[in-house]
């Protein structure tokens, strides 16, 4: 951001915090289209989009001990349970650790 902002930007300022080589706010085309061409360079072959990134995101939070009221502000849900769906991803993964190693499952 240091090095890179100002030679975008050049004279002007902006508010976006992502900006284009011309210096405008990026769209979501232009943050998809980053993400699938470095999948693509990576060699990632799984269909990748921003809302992957975010579901990644709320749920590796949730996995790691994050409270779900945090999630919600990080995520900007107005409503917990637009955040909860999230908590069913970790209900499962708990469910699979469970059955894979407790002795009796």
């Amino acid at each position: 951001m240091a090095e890179s902002r100002p030679i975008l930007l050049k004279e002007r300022s902006s508010s976006h915090l992502f900006v284009t080589s011309r210096g405008g706010g990026m769209s979501r085309q232009n943050v998809w289209i980053w993400i699938t061409r470095y999948a693509r360079a990576a060699g990632i072959a799984k269909h990748l989009s921003p809302h992957t990134l975010r579901h990644s995101f709320a749920t590796h939070l949730l996995e790691h001990g994050a409270d779900l009221r945090s999630v919600q502000t990080l995520l900007g849900h107005a409503d917990i349970s637009t955040t909860q769906i999230y908590t069913h991803v970790e209900q499962e993964r708990l469910k699979r650790i469970y059955r894979q190693y407790h002795p009796r499952a």
